[in-house]
């Protein structure tokens, strides 16, 4: 999860939960693939949450030292270990470069062509900014269209583990607990960045507060959040509601079950298959949790009287034409893109849906995603820059690289689960009989197949693959390795497949455009646009809320845990590792543990720093409670919480459980 560690900011609210940050250098944050993080010493030293953290420790991890039961310290810097593919990125500035994108899409082009105007503008910026800068570009969408902003950022890729405790203290509850409070979660993992070698010298850290925040004190949160529909037409939402989410939730239901199954097996497939099947439960909770707050008929009736009052608000403007025509459009892209989307889902789902889960449907695994990258380098790489996909660009060519040449460890028993799964569940969509299926299968069964292409494939070997990434496509073909046949067998349908899916999106962002445009003229930027996994500042009251006429405390302390795991009688998941049953009674028991404001977090704020109104470091937000997920489509602060784990609780911890103190001293030493 920890492979993309990033820091950026979207907009200029006024009356909202977030605002924009204009001083992005002195931001002692970063921001990952799986959520945020922050900086806090002077020596690289950077700080996120176990479970974002959790992808590294899975795969520094082996069947004779299990980082993620048994947690990790290194004592010195010279224990520290190195992130086999982390990186983590800074942001150092940004620029508002609408003008040139939007100028670059003539008016009537056709939507294939105006897509290509858009991208190939978008790859010009990248590349002109990051030959000038040396620093990663890229140009972000904000108000799904309505304006483009290039952020630079500072690259990191040299990123070891300092420290991380052991899951069942990060994860405590685990699945019965995610999303709910109170809460018991030591959630926190540390690493250090280096630079040629040597720990980075970070000339702005967020200085450490071992006290906490107090009940009632504002507080303000940094990060990323990654993605929320706030400002999508209510067509749209209702499409999210009824097909697209229930859509992910089967994926995840299904995933779930096969890993949970495969897991029982052996402790060491339950450690193989740790990270997938965290990150499938916490997506099928979360996202029950979105369909559900849809379904609401108060929450829908606030989602359709929110679009009803801008357009109204617009319609009362002579100067502003009717906005009829953008809301049609983007009915229409929507109904063409629910046309193709299994096919596209299946065969070409590249980007991110949500966090932890990335590639086509058909083709779950790391092998697959290996040959497709390398197909596709090959074929775009031919290309001129701006006619590249987003991901084969020059400006991404060092994030891709590391990903592609990545040394985790490949198993050949856990690709075969995962690639079985997935080629049944293709054939169960399409049919048995479908002529892509069958040209896939190549007369085998789904299990037989997915033996042969793990089982015959080079692609484990780094070398291998970086040998073939220099050559051409000629090469990849006389290399007659079969998960490579099979990613360039699919390549072509699948380039349609996205053709199409792209063309309507182009629609919807020119007709997104055209509405914030007119929300522009009517609101000003009096609403903050959709998050788009870059930086936010978030303030928030620590606070406790009603529940089932129940009054919650803001906070949660160690005495508290104790009791929750002997009502448990310390059985799964309300177990205590030995080691905190042995170090009990080091500890101060009424120290804070865990508490919650009324911040508006959405995921990606995951390892997001909490900070007082002095700058200090009180927490990191770790997750919100289950009121918290009508966030992602509209925002309430009546009962939605942002969780956090209180400073007060990692000093101790660090101080009297793990014997850490010269972290502590890292920590606690003047600024």
């Amino acid at each position: 999860m920890l492979a993309d560690v990033q820091s950026s900011c979207d907009s200029i609210p006024t009356n909202s939960r977030c605002s924009r940050l204009h001083a992005y250098r002195h931001l002692p944050c970063a921001r990952n693939s799986g959520g945020s993080g922050s900086f806090v010493s002077a020596n690289g030293l950077t700080l996120t949450n176990h479970h974002v953290g959790l992808d590294t420790l899975q795969k520094i991890s082996s069947q004779e030292h299990n980082y993620v039961r048994d947690g990790f310290y290194a004592k010195t810097q010279a224990g520290e270990v190195k992130a086999t593919d982390l990186e983590l990125n800074v942001l150092m500035s940004t620029e508002d470069v609408t003008a040139r994108v939007n100028g670059a899409v003539k008016a009537g082009l056709s939507p294939d062509a105006a897509s290509a105007a858009r991208a190939s503008a978008i790859a010009q910026i990248e590349k002109e900014s990051k030959e000038k800068t040396g620093l990663r570009s890229d140009v972000v969408t904000l108000y799904q269209g309505g304006v483009y902003h290039l952020y630079r950022y500072k690259r990191y890729d040299d990123v070891r583990l300092v420290f991380a405790p052991e899951q069942q203290m990060a994860f405590y509850g685990g699945d019965p607990d995610n999303f709910e409070y109170p809460r018991f979660d030591l959630d926190i993992c540390f690493f250090r960045v280096y630079e040629n070698g040597q720990p980075a010298k970070i000339e702005n850290f967020l200085k450490w507060n071992s006290r906490g925040p107090g009940d009632g004190e504002l507080t303000f949160v940094s990060g990323s959040p990654g993605k929320t529909d706030r400002q999508l037409t209510v067509d749209e939402l209702a499409d999210k509601r009824d097909r697209e989410v229930p859509n992910w939730l089967g994926i995840f239901n299904r995933r779930e079950v096969m890993l949970n199954a495969w897991s029982q097996r052996s402790f060491e497939n339950a450690r193989r298959a740790r990270d997938d099947l965290f990150g499938d439960q916490n997506n099928r909770k979360r996202y029950d949790g979105y369909v559900a707050a849809l379904f609401d008929p108060e929450i829908w009736m606030s989602i359709q009287a929110r679009e009803q009052k801008l357009r109204a608000a617009i319609a009362r403007d002579p100067k502003l034409r009717p906005t009829s025509a953008a809301y049609d459009h983007i009915k229409k892209a929507q109904t063409e893109i629910v046309r193709i989307a299994p096919r596209y889902d299946y065969i070409e789902q590249e980007r991110p849906i949500t966090v932890g889960y990335r590639g086509p449907r058909a083709f779950y695994g790391t092998l697959f995603k290996y040959g497709r990258l390398l197909i596709r380098a090959i074929d775009e790489r031919a290309k001129p820059n701006g006619n590249r996909i987003a991901e084969f660009r020059d400006s991404a060519r060092e994030s891709l690289e590391l990903d592609l040449f990545s040394t985790s460890p490949v198993y050949d028993d856990y690709e075969i689960l995962r690639l079985t799964d997935s080629l049944t569940d293709f054939a169960e969509k399409f049919g048995a009989n479908d002529p892509l299926v069958k040209q896939v299968l190549a007369g085998k069964s789904p299990h037989a197949r997915a033996v042969e292409l793990v089982s015959g494939t080079k692609l484990k070997d780094v070398a291998f693959r970086k040998d073939l990434y220099t050559k051409n496509a000629k090469a990849l073909s006389a290399a007659h390795d079969p998960m490579l046949d099979l990613a360039r067998f699919v390549d072509e349908p699948a380039r349609n497949a996205r053709k199409i899916h792209d063309a309507q999106e182009e629609i919807k962002k020119q007709a997104y455009g055209e509405i914030a445009r007119r929300r522009f003229a009517a609101e000003g930027t009096s609403n903050y646009p959709d998050a788009t996994f870059t930086l936010r500042l978030s303030y928030g009251t620590v606070r406790g809320y009603e529940e089932d006429g129940k009054q919650i405390s803001s906070f949660t302390n160690f005495e508290g845990l104790y009791q929750r795991a002997a009502e448990h009688e310390n059985k799964p998941p309300f177990d205590l590792p030995q080691r905190w049953i042995d170090k009990k009674s080091n500890l101060n028991l009424s120290t804070k543990f865990n508490f919650v404001s009324d911040a508006d977090i959405i995921g990606g704020n995951s390892g997001s720093p909490v900070v007082n109104k002095a700058g200090e470091f009180v927490g990191i937000i770790f997750d919100g409670n289950i009121q918290s997920l009508v966030l992602d489509c509209i925002f309430s602060d009546k009962q939605a919480r942002a969780v956090s784990v209180d400073s007060a609780a990692i000093t101790e911890t660090l101080r009297n459980v793990y014997d850490a103190q010269p972290l502590v001293d890292e920590l606690t030493a003047p600024k």
